[in-house]
């Protein structure tokens, strides 16, 4: 039995804070953990920020209903969906997540959770837990599937190290360099082949 896991942002949807960071031109918020490794660092910068320029949950949420996933990342997905049980496993948050999930047909989604107050500020984040993605991945081996898993940042690399088989898709350089032994991939029938060369199951193409 096997079960894809994928990362969202990068993967299947443009990364939220960038485009946050465009809308509001506060070029620290470009950041993300292909910039920074340690997602608690990340977030803390990234609080700071807000907190810093009085931006809340609306501002962002706003941002985000005008996105889409990237393009050809719903095809790829639904193929995908035909020949593997499919988990999202993502460092986004679910305040965040909702919309672009209904672009995606409502794949599983396993993330975080932001604490927000009354007037919609962010005062705190809260992990689901340590390693999420790594975690997930170990979880599913206790039920026995083979994971294949997937993403493009170093917070993805722990996941695709406890993988079964790892992909990276459209990578920074960094990375690439740092984890040469991933196959690397660029584009979504480039992620398909690597998807169907992973598995050990004969699949149609």
């Amino acid at each position: 039995m096997e079960i894809a896991c994928l990362d969202l942002e990068g993967v299947l949807i443009p990364e939220i804070w960038i485009n946050f960071a465009k809308r509001t031109g506060i070029d620290e918020l470009k950041a993300t953990t292909r910039d920074i490794p340690d997602y608690d660092v990340l977030m803390t910068q990234r609080l700071r920020i807000l907190r810093a320029h009085r931006l809340g949950l609306p501002d962002i949420q706003e941002v985000i209903d005008g996105m889409g996933p990237l393009e050809g990342a719903r095809e790829f997905l639904d193929w995908l969906r035909e020949r593997f049980q499919v988990v999202i496993l993502s460092d986004t948050f679910y305040e965040f997540a909702a919309p672009m999930m209904r672009q995606l047909g409502h794949p599983t989604l396993l993330c975080h959770k932001l604490e927000v107050d009354a007037d919609g500020m962010v005062q705190n984040y809260r992990l689901r837990q340590k390693d999420p993605k790594r975690a997930s991945v170990r979880a599913l081996h206790s039920l026995n599937f083979r994971v294949i898993a997937a993403g493009d940042s170093y917070n993805d690399t722990s996941m695709l190290a406890e993988a079964d088989r790892g992909i990276l898709f459209r990578p920074p350089q960094n990375v690439i360099d740092e984890f040469p032994q991933f196959p690397v991939v660029h584009d979504y029938q480039a992620f398909r082949t690597a998807f169907l060369a992973a598995s050990d199951r004969d699949l149609p193409a």
